[in-house]
């Protein structure tokens, strides 16, 4: 999850035995590198790194706009008109960052990578992990290159990974309908990710095919993870059904922890989120207020449906302590 993974998660995840993982989104070429800077100073072991595939210009409603920035005042500092401006970082030169970093594999959410970088990262030895949400994306994935598929079920925290902003609702499918079926379309080895945060699932996900398992949720609440403590806490006490896919914080849909605001927005008379990126422009002094005040009500908190078996443990621990659990059940 993009804010969500400082050097020190993916740090001690490696040097478990597992990956570790960079949501590169919001980052600039520099930053990247220098997230890469420390974590090679700390590990030796492997680590990917995830890019969105950029969507199309938004377009723009300037009246629907104003009634979102209302909206939004209820909840936190008057929005200015200008923070529906903001620029995410330049995807090419991002590209280049990655090539440049090396990391073992480039991960790529809703969407696939131009064929040029492709042919770049298998140049340069980089795997490529691409994310599927349906049957269709994970061929057409292996299609366009792809080393390795991430079949990603509706449980997952964060945002939708769907190739199609539009369908990320209506194509919710769950991981355990999804993963077998993505397992038989390809011939690529297939990682499964979405809800898996105890060992249970874990053994679960490899009978069904997974050849390895993606987690994020359920390393949230360990201390190198350095969530906002409010964030942290509201996640062992997050039942399934107190998550839902919501777009009023980016645009985008993604699964969140039902918030105070989260449901109002869902409200019938709550006016529609702007498109992704500008929702996001929009909302980021509330969820700045939010973190300062340690205010959940109003918290940007990407949680999957299995987020209260997080366990507030070091990473290290709740990495082997997954693998050991599902090693048992599996009788290896």
């Amino acid at each position: 999850m993009a804010g969500a993974c400082p050097p020190s998660l993916s740090i001690a995840v490696a040097n478990a035995g597992g990956m570790g993982a960079c949501g590169a989104l919001l980052m600039s070429p520099a930053s990247i590198a220098a997230w890469v800077e420390e974590f090679r100073r700390h590990s030796s072991g492997p680590f990917q790194i995830n890019l969105w595939i950029p969507d199309p210009a938004p377009h723009r409603d300037p009246q629907a706009e104003a009634r979102q920035r209302e909206f939004l005042a209820l909840w936190g500092p008057a929005v200015p008109e200008e923070m529906g401006q903001g620029v995410l970082p330049d995807f090419t030169a991002q590209c280049q960052a990655l090539l440049a970093a090396r990391p073992k594999v480039i991960s790529s959410i809703m969407g696939l990578f131009p064929p040029e970088f492709v042919a770049e990262m298998k140049a340069s030895g980089i795997l490529w992990f691409a994310t599927a949400t349906t049957v269709d994306e994970a061929r057409a994935a292996e299609a366009a290159g792809a080393d390795a598929i991430i079949a990603q079920g509706a449980e997952a925290g964060g945002h939708r990974g769907s190739f199609d902003c539009e369908e990320a609702e209506t194509q919710a499918t769950g991981l355990f309908a999804l993963l077998p079926q993505v397992c038989d379309a390809v011939s690529i080895p297939v990682v499964a990710a979405g809800g898996i945060a105890d060992g249970r699932a874990v053994a679960a996900a490899l009978l069904l095919g997974a050849s390895a398992v993606l987690v994020g949720t359920g390393l949230l609440r360990s201390p190198e993870a350095k969530l906002p403590a409010a964030y942290a806490a509201r996640l062992a006490q997050t039942a399934p059904h107190e998550t839902r896919l919501t777009r009023a914080f980016s645009g985008r849909a993604g699964r969140a922890v039902r918030t105070g605001y989260v449901e109002a927005a869902a409200s019938p008379n709550a006016p529609p989120p702007a498109p992704y990126p500008v929702q996001r422009g929009f909302t980021r002094l509330m969820r700045e207020e939010a973190v300062r005040a340690e205010d959940a009500e109003r918290m940007q908190m990407w949680a999957g449906q299995a987020a209260r078996l997080a366990q507030a443990r070091p990473a290290a621990e709740i990495v082997h302590g997954l693998w050991e659990d599902a090693a048992l059940l599996l009788g290896c």
